[in-house]
């Protein structure tokens, strides 16, 4: 599209009550909110500001004393920053006044002149004026043939509803401003606006008998309007490709991608923290050897490995390339049909919902489409389907069931698991508790909450009257914030970030009309489920509290060692005489060892782990808990230094030991320590959840316990975020 925001400077805009914002600021307000959405949804909108009542002269239209003090202050261009810094900082009030249908004939030039020989979608002038300054009717009715002639679209934004007037006037004001009447204070108008307001409402009404007066808006609402950012723009891209079912029957379709999880465009980049300049910046990384001299190794000497328990296996770049999925081409495959029923809405995966629809301007397509949708919706039955964006990809199984709507029918296609992609859960019965079991009054008290609650207002007759939540309607609270911190940055580098805007944090509340009703229901469940503060919960002891030698004096087979960095220590004096791992000090000899720059943590951890297995052969309670430290130090050692699968693998092979070997005593004290599979919040290399972790811990049963499979990398299907 193509847009004049064309601003009144005249005098009078520079005038405000007492404690109020003059005209002026409220319409920059406005112009600022509209530039800043335009920029961050990097609309390729172009935006022209023409400012009328302006000291000085400047547009092709000028010529003896027609078109005077009216300025093109810039021509049609995306908008950037530099357009936002000129409606803060450059645009100031002047001391003249100009015709506002002037000011119109002069944008509607620049549009025309500026668009030869370019496709916009639409052309608009915005027009901000408090309607003070004289208007001449003479050239009114041209201005509205011209604009209708043209198809270009017009909007007021004025200080004042157009229905605010001494009682006199149009009656049949817009219910648009109706409903908005009562958020602006009323104020004497003086005649000239008076005026104006009768040429704007003739001029809108003509150009469209209906909604024309819809199209004047006030400085408050538009700032209501604009508060949100716009969401970045993103053309349709459409995925052609054959549905084929079976090797006989091929149709034409065309799949746009209809639901997606939006991200922030990754565009930070590293720039000299003076200059601000990304080219003063070099980033080079360079490969050395572990060794003392830290020798340089070329790239081209290095190759990729991938962790296969506590092994390296080398796995070149031609490797990885044979090893992908080749694909002839794209494709979306019928593989059979299924009831409906038999697809849990759980099985939905995938980051994106595909909308299929027959081919344009193909009849034979559209026919044999509709015919698959309509038989899939009278049978209640979805096609599973083989889908391949491209031949580099890897292939998914999804389903596509009918959507037939008033307007278009099509295929939805959502993503379906493999078998790998499942997490199977087993929790007990909460039916088999009688503890559990909630009485009558509980039942009715929850059935009212949860109708309190509900998002849908219906009226008498039970037909649906309004919706109080749409989350289609709500912006992503993280990009409003982020929009509104640079566009801050951007003009005020050296200030701290302003707050959260208020509209961004009531975004996600409870809307105020179901909180209002709610609270009964609450207050009722709240008494018939009452809260019991239980008393101090008994400390539990750790296994060293339960197994630690002396309680009252320090324990005489260990060495003092000061916790003061210059003090001499014995054991910093042994350290270059660690060899092995003994059996008086393991854990400190396995640190120490693993420290050393050339030591080898595979072979060290199975020296730790032979120890260990020597102690739990014991059977004792002093020999678990050495056990207990090493595989306590191991897990420190294994997350520093990012051999996570190395741990999680031998606290599996133990795990089996324990089962086998009947030390159940030793699992117990595993479990007061809370010592588990390293987890993935603990450390990158880890694909294990805390979830998992705790179940690994918490299970006392013999079961075939195998880590999640380690991550081959990227799927090439992110090339479907190109769409």
């Amino acid at each position: 599209a193509a847009i004049v925001l064309c601003l009144d400077v005249g005098f009078t805009m520079s005038n405000s009550a007492s404690g109020e914002e003059s005209s002026l600021e409220q319409a920059k307000k406005v112009m600022t909110k509209f530039v800043q959405r335009q920029v961050f949804a990097e609309s390729k909108d172009e935006v022209a500001v023409v400012l009328f009542g302006t000291d000085g002269t400047r547009n092709d239209l000028a010529s003896g004393d027609q078109y005077q003090n009216i300025t093109v202050h810039r021509s049609l261009m995306l908008p950037d920053f530099d357009l936002l810094e000129d409606i803060q900082d450059v645009i100031k009030p002047d001391s003249e006044q100009a015709d506002f249908l002037d000011a119109i004939i002069v944008c509607m030039d620049l549009l025309q002149k500026e668009t030869i020989g370019k496709r916009y979608e639409k052309r608009h002038i915005e027009l901000f004026t408090d309607l003070s300054s004289p208007v001449s009717e003479d050239q009114l009715e041209i201005i509205i043939a011209n604009l209708k002639k043209t198809g270009i679209s017009l909007q007021f934004f004025l200080p004042f509803p157009v229905d605010v007037d001494d009682g006199g006037g149009d009656t049949n004001a817009s219910v648009h401003s109706q409903m908005h009447r009562h958020s602006f204070p009323r104020k004497g108008l003086t005649e000239q606006q008076k005026e104006g307001i009768d040429v704007v409402r003739k001029l809108m009404h003509t150009l469209d008998e209906e909604a024309g007066l819809e199209e004047i808006y006030t400085f408050r609402e538009s700032l209501e309007r604009l508060s949100m950012f716009k969401k970045t723009e993103r053309r349709p891209m459409a995925w052609p490709c054959q549905l084929t079912i079976g090797s006989n029957l091929s149709i034409r379709i065309v799949a746009y991608r209809s639901v997606t999880e939006e991200k922030v465009k990754k565009i930070w980049t590293v720039v000299d923290a003076k200059t601000l300049r990304k080219d003063d910046v070099q980033k080079e990384t360079v490969y050395c050897l572990n060794d003392d001299d830290e020798t340089e190794v070329q790239r081209d000497d290095t190759i990729q490995g991938f962790r296969y328990g506590s092994d390296i296996v080398p796995f070149s770049k031609e490797d990885e390339e044979q090893m992908k999925y080749k694909t002839e081409a794209k494709c979306f495959s019928v593989l059979g049909f299924s009831r409906s029923s038999q697809i849990q809405r759980h099985y939905y995966m995938g980051n994106q919902v595909l909308k299929v629809f027959a081919a344009k301007d193909d009849e034979n397509a559209a026919v044999a489409f509709s015919a698959l949708v309509h038989a899939l919706d009278e049978l209640k039955a979805v096609a599973i389907v083989r889908y391949v964006y491209d031949r580099r990809c890897n292939p998914q199984i999804g389903v596509a069931f009918p959507y037939i709507k008033d307007a278009y029918e099509c295929l939805i296609y959502v993503q379906l698991p493999y078998m790998e992609d499942l997490r199977q859960y087993i929790f007990s019965s909460l039916k088999n508790n009688k503890k559990c079991i909630p009485t009558a009054d509980q039942l009715s008290a929850v059935d009212s909450l949860i109708d309190s609650m509900n998002l849908i207002y219906e009226d008498d007759d039970g037909e649906t009257f309004e919706d109080l939540f749409k989350p289609s309607k709500i912006s992503n609270p993280h990009f409003q914030r982020l929009y509104q911190c640079l566009q801050h940055k951007a003009f005020h580098p050296n200030e701290p970030l302003p707050p959260v805007e208020q509209h961004i944090l009531e975004m996600l509340e409870v809307p105020r009309v179901v909180k209002e009703r709610c609270q009964a229901p609450l207050e009722k469940v709240k008494a018939l489920f009452p809260l019991k503060e239980v008393g101090k919960k008994k400390e539990e002891k750790t296994a060293q509290d339960i197994f630690k030698d002396n309680e009252d004096g320090p324990n005489p087979k260990k060495p003092k060692i000061d916790d003061e960095e210059g003090s001499f220590s014995i054991i910093k004096l042994a350290e270059g005489n660690v060899t092995s791992v003994g059996s008086v000090n393991p854990a400190e000899d396995f640190r120490i060892l693993v420290s050393q720059k050339n030591a080898d943590f595979k072979d060290v951890s199975q020296q730790l782990i032979n120890r260990i297995d020597q102690f739990l052969e014991n059977k004792d309670s002093q020999y678990y808990m050495k056990g207990i430290s090493c595989i306590s130090v191991f897990r420190e050692e294994a997350i520093k230094l990012s051999k996570v699968q190395c741990f999680n693998d031998f606290l599996q092979a133990l795990k089996s030991k324990v089962v086998d070997k009947a030390l159940a005593d030793f699992w117990e004290i595993m479990i007061q320590d809370r010592i588990s599979l390293i987890t993935k919040d603990e450390a990158e290399g880890s694909l294990v959840t805390s979830e998992e972790a705790e179940k690994f811990l918490a299970s006392k049963e013999k079961k075939n316990e195998t880590l999640p499979p380690t991550d081959e990398g990227g799927d090439v299907d992110d090339l479907v975020s190109t769409i």
